[in-house]
């Protein structure tokens, strides 16, 4: 990425093998199936370990989550989250950016389309 038009112009699109719920306020919780060996090895012995985690989006990043349909670039994004929260969201960019950064790279919860 060169520039800012650059990085505003990327395209995310939710991941194809990622389960989600959304509630009756639109708040997004993730369901993540833990089945790592260590954990399936120690359910063998009867620990008590769920099958699945949820993690609860709060409200900015569940309105964000639903708004990517990969049409929507960062900026589209940027510009729907500010009309609906106005300057709560500043410094919009920025936190903008730094959330669809986690979600792609560490979570793998998005999909950029646009390289």
């Amino acid at each position: 990425m060169k520039s800012n038009e650059d990085v505003l112009s990327i395209i995310y699109k939710i991941s194809g093998k990622l389960e989600y719920e959304v509630d009756k306020d639109n708040i997004v919780t993730i369901i993540k199936k833990q089945d790592h060996m260590v954990q399936k090895f120690f359910r063998k012995l009867k620990f008590t370990i769920p099958e699945y985690k949820k993690i609860s989006l709060d409200e900015y990043a569940s309105w964000i989550f639903l708004q990517i349909d990969g049409k929507k670039n960062v900026k589209d994004l940027g510009e729907s989250l500010e009309a609906k929260y106005g300057d709560k969201v500043h410094p919009l960019y920025e936190r903008l950016l730094l959330f669809l950064n986690h979600i792609d790279i560490n979570c793998q919860y998005i999909e950029r389309l646009n390289l």
